[in-house]
């Protein structure tokens, strides 16, 4: 669903970026450490302590002290050299990488049936098709993984260095199911998952759910199995999503509202053991199982400080609250908007995906007057039951918006741009910008939360 104010940041997708190969510095804080030692943009750092650097968890680890040993290459004279930093108690060493990642990302290893990245068009960029699977960018951004390609060494590290929390893919825990949604190497994320609870570090799990795979009794066999699992403190249930260019799969559980709704019954159980064992939900289902299902999200208790947010786990449930909160607390500000519109015939559009449509809809109608809506993107480059804003393209996207913007000030959704301001079918921010404004529109980007949309809004018209 919808990105929301105050909640941890999005991890980015599909960087056009290349890779960094080693530790190369982006930037170095003037008066830092780093910057007293001659570190400059554009170096190198192969190792700290004697310890050839990996990965920013190395840099971290090794350079908890403080004092330091670096071994830096500089380009310019094509030598290396050693250097000492020493700082003061709370102070970083003010170094930035252009990476967290030194030595490569680790790669997916497995076939899973639901993988988005087998859905893709044939003209996606390349980019879109890295499949990592790396437990590192697990602890560093979150990203889920499946802890398959996990050799011992690294599961050592993972728990030498308490890595916490590991946000880890699970979908089904018996054998045959295993090997049969993920691939043959299955059973191996299993065992690291196991050592991980053994070892007392907390997990964030996840199961895509595929109908007539995983779900019914499946789905009771994996709930029973992290139930007995402390450790694992949030469980996500989402639902497989498919595009037009799926082999395998033409329907969800969008289709099927009975179907998401013995979802919906299925987990109510462990909900209320969880909370009344532990005084947490811990169980949660994600925002589309309630619309597919058309039952309304469940109040913010229940989603125990949305720790799974950008899984699309209370999205909705935030955004609603934090609308009313808005309409409550900000009247003067909202009626103020709605006037500075009025008075200079003007309307506020906001983009989003079908999914979200009626949910941001609604906010608008309470207090705009019909000054500001919404227009809801379908996606065509995708297509399948692809709706949320996230996946929002540039070619669905100019398409759909009125030709004539005139007196109309878009706002985008910052979600559907990466790291680098690119949209998943390869166009820049700048282009898109640029061809709104020469439509007569006024475009501005906001992540899609009440507050931050009125905040855009307000600014632009000097409130």
């Amino acid at each position: 669903m919808e990105a929301g104010e105050g909640r941890l940041k999005r991890v980015d997708y599909a960087s056009t970026r290349s890779q960094a190969d080693g530790a190369w510095i982006q930037a170095v804080e003037d008066g830092s450490p780093a910057w007293e030692a001659g570190l400059e943009p554009g170096m190198r750092v192969d190792a700290i302590n004697g310890h050839p650097l990996r990965d920013l968890i190395d840099w971290r680890w090794e350079g908890a002290d403080a004092y330091c040993e670096l071994e830096v290459f500089d380009p310019d004279d094509s030598q290396s050299y050693s250097c000492e930093l020493e700082r003061e108690p709370g102070q970083d060493w003010g170094v930035e990488f252009t990476d967290v990642l030194f030595d490569g990302i680790r790669t997916c290893v497995n076939a899973c049936q639901f993988c988005f990245m087998r859905m893709l068009p044939e003209d996606a960029r390349a980019s879109l098709s890295l499949r990592d699977d790396d437990y590192r960018l697990s602890f560093l951004q979150g990203n889920f993984v499946t802890l398959t390609n996990v050799g011992d060494d690294d599961l050592e590290r993972i728990v030498r260095c308490r890595l916490e929390p590991m946000n880890v893919s699970i979908h089904a825990i018996s054998p045959e199911v295993r090997r049969s949604l993920i691939g043959p190497r299955a059973m191996r994320g299993v065992e690291v998952l196991e050592r991980l609870c053994e070892a007392g570090l907390e997990v964030h799990g996840q199961i895509v759910l595929c109908a007539g795979i995983n779900d019914g009794d499946e789905l009771r066999r994996t709930l029973d199995w992290v139930e007995e699992r402390p450790n694992i403190s949030s469980m996500a249930l989402v639902p497989m999503g498919y595009t037009k260019y799926s082999k395998q799969f033409s329907e969800s559980f969008s289709e099927d509202v009975e179907a998401s709704r013995a979802v919906v019954r299925l987990i109510e159980p462990y909900q209320e053991r969880a909370r009344r064992e532990l005084g947490r939900t811990r169980f949660q289902l994600s925002d589309e199982f309630y619309v597919d299902a058309e039952l309304p999200v469940p109040p913010a208790e229940t989603y125990d400080g949305y720790p799974q947010f950008y899984d699309g786990i209370g999205m909705l449930r935030s955004f609603l609250d934090e609308a009313d909160e808005l309409c409550r607390t900000q009247g003067g500000l909202l009626s103020g908007l709605r006037s500075r519109l009025e008075e200079r015939g003007m309307r506020a559009l906001v983009v989003c995906g079908e999914a979200a449509e009626p949910t941001i809809s609604s906010f608008f109608e309470r207090w705009s007057a019909g000054r500001a809506g919404c227009v809801a993107i379908r996606n065509d480059y995708y297509g399948g039951d692809v709706n949320v804003t996230g996946l929002i393209v540039s070619c669905d996207l100019l398409a759909q918006l009125p030709q004539d913007l005139s007196s109309t000030v878009v706002v985008l959704p910052e979600v559907m741009f990466n790291f680098d301001k690119v949209t998943l079918d390869g166009d820049s921010q700048a282009h898109i910008l640029d061809e709104i404004r020469s439509r007569g529109g006024l475009p501005l980007v906001s992540q899609s939360s009440p507050g931050t949309m009125v905040a855009a809004l307000a600014g632009t018209f000097g409130l």
